[in-house]
């Protein structure tokens, strides 16, 4: 009981963490682009609370139950009217979250590779926790870049694919997408027989595989 509360705990670290990189990203790359709507927001943090979404978290809370995280943090107010290239910057504002997870996802799998024989080796609880906190800063960082791609609102995956398909076609897809994605979305997160982990499992364990090498 007691390990699983520890686990638990550190999934929730871990979320936060990488959630936080997540938002802040998207934040300043739109600010970067022209766009000072997040950063008149407070969004431009690297403060957890100042991006927290009610069920956002609350998925975050099940899915660490469960024992994996995933979830999302609150939009990030963007107005692509106020960027250089509208179009081409608001795709990269969407991208750069996934994208940030991924790289913190390459940058603390590479450490977890070369550090995790001493670490291993040194019996010391220090030790033995950030080896643990590494794993599921990666493996949470892993898995929320590829949540986050799923093209449902309101991942961010929408407004890639939105961004991409031609101007006609992107303009029936957001509203299709606005009036039936979070039900879609729901529906996946409650779908029987592990179905959001089938989704997830495969790429999960290609990119753990790649950045850790194990």
């Amino acid at each position: 009981m007691g390990q699983d509360i520890f686990g638990f705990a550190i999934r929730m670290v871990a979320l936060m963490i990488c959630f936080t990189i997540h938002e802040f990203s998207h934040a300043y790359s739109a600010y970067r682009a022209g766009d000072d709507t997040a950063k008149m927001a407070g969004r431009i943090s690297l403060n957890p609370i100042d991006h927290l979404d009610p069920l956002g978290t609350i998925m975050m809370v099940v899915s660490s139950l469960a024992g994996f995280g995933i979830g999302w943090g609150k939009p990030v107010p963007v107005n692509p009217n106020r960027m250089r290239r509208p179009r081409w910057d608001n795709l990269m504002v969407s991208l750069w979250g996934p994208l940030s997870n991924l790289l913190t996802a390459a940058v603390v799998g590479t450490v977890l590779r070369f550090a995790a024989i001493p670490m291993m080796m040194s019996h010391s609880p220090l030790a033995v926790n950030g080896e643990l906190l590494l794993e599921a800063i990666t493996g949470v960082s892993i898995l929320l870049a590829i949540f986050n791609l799923l093209p449902i609102p309101p991942l961010d995956g929408s407004h890639i694919l939105s961004a991409m398909l031609p101007y006609q076609a992107a303009r029936k897809y957001d509203m299709l997408a606005g009036q039936y994605g979070m039900f879609l979305l729901l529906l996946l997160i409650i779908a029987p027989g592990n179905l959001l982990w089938h989704i997830l499992g495969p790429p999960r364990d290609l990119l753990w595989k790649l950045f850790t090498g194990t």
